[in-house]
């Protein structure tokens, strides 16, 4: 019975260590990055290449191999010439908001944009968080992007 609480202590130690370790490296702002990557990663758009969302069949995921960093973000790509094509006009290829959600924004919040609920509105994509969220979105996609416009990027702050 000793032994465990001896192991209980270091354990107990060890999460202390670790929370302050964490704590201290956390970022002095509550801002968000300018572009959406998740918590456990730095690649943009889960991975879909971007450059294929404006092609005739639609997103395919990107491979790592033909990444390029972009707004500090790690942005995959599914060949080497879409690739070239974002690093000529990223403007025109990554995602509005940042790869955020499109009706979050709008709503003056920042959520993920999921990369199979997308939308190309006057040439420029746009993602939404579900389908659900998708279809409210779509009710109103006028109405949306100039609110989403008006909160972009002041929502990071």
């Amino acid at each position: 019975m000793p032994q465990y609480r001896v192991l209980r202590s270091v354990f107990i130690a060890f999460l202390l260590f670790t929370g302050g370790v964490m704590a201290s490296a956390a970022p002095s702002s509550a801002s968000e990055d300018p572009v959406y990557t998740g918590f456990l990663s730095n690649v943009a758009v889960g991975g879909y290449d971007p450059v294929s969302y404006f092609s005739a069949t639609g997103p395919v995921k990107g491979l790592p191999e033909f990444k390029l960093d972009y707004k500090g973000a790690e942005w995959h790509f599914a060949n080497a010439a879409n690739r070239d094509a974002f690093r000529q006009h990223p403007e025109r290829y990554a995602p509005q908001y940042g790869g955020y959600c499109a009706w979050a924004v709008a709503q003056g919040k920042t959520a993920k944009g999921d990369p199979q609920n997308w939308r190309i509105v006057n040439g420029k994509l746009y993602l939404n968080y579900n389908s659900d969220i998708q279809t409210r979105w779509e009710q109103d996609i006028p109405g949306f992007v100039e609110a989403g416009d008006r909160n972009w990027p002041r929502v990071l702050e």
